[in-house]
């Protein structure tokens, strides 16, 4: 249990007995450590022990008997929260699109101190315009920037889908992007998200996005906020769909991208790693980020592994992120 001091969210994630394991993994890759675990069978295996020892259980310690299967975790309700929240919600729609045969449970979160409803709003009052890099501006739609700016706006508002620059990893990404992106280059983002990553390429000086994602709601809001920003439906498409899977969403992706860009968890960049390559042109760069430190080489190498040199490293509190050329 958190700190009293400070105002937190609680996020129940309801899974199975077999899913718990995996979803404090993807956790873990989101830079959560610690959970509260609510699980039936481990209380009946406890009620069941033979050598146990004991006269009385408490009414609140029997009520575990017929409880729900849940993965607790705790959120700071500050300018992050609606990131992780929403980076949490994306790994599970993730996790249950790959789990056919439903053993992992329902995978949907319930938010605790907080209504649902509310949160967008309530989270209104954190989100200010934010500078990133050198060239880049970003805000949501009820703020203003100042008539002499002259940074690249970005707009975009906190929704359902991760992506509205105030995560470190998001940030490091853009830097990176700003860093590679000249005029006329052809960029494909990987797990889009908001689409922050790709507007802010096209932005930049990209000539062409492509943007993909897992999860159908990412899709139609990474396509309605690259509108919003001005940027010609003649200039990107978009694809639901999961590339490590799907042999006929990689041929219409298509290949020949100057940048490839994937913020995503790590476990997903391994297993992705194998695909980077086709997608690229000879002298193409790839930029990855969502990874943990305690991770990091781990990812390197595997993506070495495919014809890979990284290049330039970049680290922001837990979080880095890799460019990488071929070799």
């Amino acid at each position: 249990m958190p700190d009293n001091k400070n105002e937190w969210i609680e996020v129940h994630i309801k899974t199975s007995t077999a899913g718990i394991e995996l979803v404090c993994s993807r956790l873990m890759d989101l830079g959560i450590s610690g959970f509260a675990i609510e699980d039936a069978e481990d209380f009946n295996e406890f009620l069941n022990d033979k050598n146990g020892s004991w006269d009385y259980i408490d009414d609140d310690l029997l009520s575990m008997k017929n409880c729900e299967t849940k993965v607790i975790v705790y959120v700071e309700n500050d300018s992050l929260a609606n990131e992780k929240i929403n980076s949490i919600k994306a790994e599970l729609r993730a996790l249950n699109e790959s789990d056919k045969s439903g053993e992992f449970g329902e995978l949907e979160v319930e938010l605790r101190n907080i209504k649902e409803e509310d949160w967008a709003n309530n989270w209104r009052k954190f989100f200010k315009p934010l500078t990133v890099g050198n060239k880049l501006l970003i805000k949501p739609s009820w703020e203003k920037a100042d008539a002499d700016e002259t940074r690249k706006i970005l707009e975009i508002d906190p929704a359902s889908s991760f992506g509205t620059g105030q995560h470190d990893t998001t940030q490091l990404c853009l830097e990176n992007i700003e860093y590679y992106i000249k005029d006329g280059v052809r960029l494909l983002d990987l797990g889009c998200g908001s689409g922050i990553l790709g507007i802010a390429g096209m932005l930049l000086g990209a000539k062409w996005l492509t943007a993909v994602d897992v999860d159908g709601n990412a899709v139609k809001t990474a396509g309605e906020n690259i509108i919003k920003n001005n940027i010609s439906k003649n200039c990107f498409e978009t694809f639901c769909g999961d590339i490590t899977t799907n042999s006929e969403l990689r041929d219409k992706i298509g290949g020949d991208f100057d940048v490839v860009v994937a913020n995503i968890v790590s476990d997903v960049l391994i297993s992705m790693s194998r695909y980077f390559k086709e997608f690229l042109s000879d002298d193409g760069v790839l930029i990855v980020s969502g990874i943990i430190k305690q991770r990091k080489y781990e990812v390197i190498k595997e993506i070495e592994k495919y014809g890979f040199r990284s290049d330039r490293v970049k680290e922001s509190e837990e979080w880095v992120c890799v460019s990488f050329s071929q070799v």
